[in-house]
């Protein structure tokens, strides 16, 4: 589990309901089941209108990306790819057949066994970039979903104020329940701006995050793919992957040796 995530979303509903209560509100005016059941209901309506199930199916594995806790093994994947140049530099691409039908990692599978099988160069690109594509429009229609619902969430919690204001208009009456009538109605509105302020959008700016690094990672290992395939020493492969590594100044110390 991602515990950022998790402080991110406890502070900021500590941030609204402390500011409420500093304001002198009391938790009755916040818990409002009809409120709570227009905005959360209607929103899920609409995302089940706007997508096929088969994308809906996919919400699980989207909330896993952006709570799930994703350690960062660019320097892992490079000094293992700067071991392979020193491999190949000795045996040629051949001598990481074995290491490349067991490597755990597909991407880095695929491109290992390519090279081994003598694939064209522009081919091996080719077909590992489809791959990143692919990957990409995963992540893109993850991130959809949870934008979406932080577009219907606000507009269903206006409605929901309307639907209230209506109801207080046709009481009018009895003006001493006016202005709590008129309160409740408006915490439709606040139920729909802050879950979509909160909850929805951050989630699918957190997916856009994830998928933007796991990418980046993708593409530092298609260089180091290439430049095994073209024969590179493991210096030059060093200097190749160490622009994809954050923290440069550690770089070269956690290299050394492997070149």
């Amino acid at each position: 589990m991602d515990i950022t995530s998790i402080i991110g979303l406890l502070a900021g509903l500590a941030a609204l309901i402390g500011g409420f209560f500093w304001e002198g509100g009391n938790l009755s005016g916040l818990l409002q089941p009809n409120a709570a059941l227009i905005v959360f209901g209607g929103t899920l309506a609409a995302v089940l209108i706007s997508f096929p199930a088969s994308r809906l199916r996919s919400v699980p594995a989207a909330l896993r990306l952006a709570f799930g806790r994703q350690p960062d093994t660019n320097l892992d994947k490079a000094q293992e790819l700067i071991s392979m140049a020193a491999i190949t530099r000795r045996g040629g691409v051949l001598a990481l057949e074995k290491q490349a039908e067991e490597h755990p990692d597909p991407f880095t599978r695929e491109g290992l066994l390519l090279i081994v099988d003598g694939t064209d160069p522009d081919q091996v690109r080719q077909i590992l970039e489809l791959d990143m594509d692919a990957k990409e429009l995963k992540y893109e229609g993850y991130a959809k979903i949870f934008e979406a619902a932080g577009g219907y969430a606000p507009t269903m919690g206006i409605i929901g104020t309307v639907m209230g204001l209506i109801h207080v208009l046709s009481s009018l009456s009895d003006p001493s329940g006016l202005g709590s009538s008129i309160a409740v109605a408006f915490t439709a509105t606040l139920y729909g701006v802050a879950s979509a302020n909160l909850i929805f959008l951050p989630i699918a700016s957190k997916i856009k995050s994830r998928a933007s690094a796991e990418l980046s990672s993708m593409e530092m290992l298609l260089v180091g793919i290439l430049s095994l395939q073209n024969g590179d020493p493991p210096h030059l492969v060093r200097k190749k992957l160490g622009s994809f590594i954050a923290d440069s100044p550690y770089i070269e110390r956690s290299f050394r040796g492997l070149s």
